[in-house]
């Protein structure tokens, strides 16, 4: 999943030669990417099902800017990759599988689960190290048992 870079520093995400028409600004060396499940300004229940991504770009416990990231329709299996490309540190999210967390993990992207809300305050939450969130899977589409490893997740 190649990341190809346009004028005036965008990234453009494709996947299998498939562009997926997602731009986002370059991260800056000293920024921290963050992206949040995102439904009309709310952190929407499942990563796996999740239309859009709120991006937030974060230097110095400030947010400087924040970008909508659309999915195109890709689902679970994907997202990770997504997300990686466009070179986000954090998920915040509210559910999310094992084989999604465990994809999450082997891209190197730290997972805040079991969240719910306004993404903006999620995020300023986590940048004040207050974000009460778990780092487990918490669905389980199998039998529809939820569990949480909850505690605090940080910024």
């Amino acid at each position: 999943m190649p990341a190809r870079f346009q004028g005036g520093g965008h990234i453009t995400i494709d996947m299998d030669g498939k562009d997926l028409g997602i731009e986002l600004r370059s991260k800056g060396e000293k920024t921290m990417r963050v992206a949040v499940t995102y439904d009309n300004g709310n952190v929407f229940g499942h990563f796996g099902r999740t239309q859009q991504f709120k991006v937030y770009d974060i230097e110095d416990g400030n947010v400087i800017s924040s970008d909508i990231l659309d999915t195109n329709g890709e689902g679970c299996g994907a997202l990770a990759g997504i997300l990686k490309t466009a070179g986000v540190d954090t998920l915040i999210c509210g559910g999310i599988g094992g084989g999604a967390q465990m994809a999450l993990e082997a891209a190197g992207i730290r997972l805040c689960a079991g969240v719910s809300g306004s993404t903006d305050e999620a995020v300023k939450a986590l940048i004040a190290g207050t974000l009460d969130a778990g780092t487990e899977a918490n669905c389980d589409h199998h039998d529809g048992e939820h569990k949480c490893g909850h505690g605090r997740c940080q910024g």
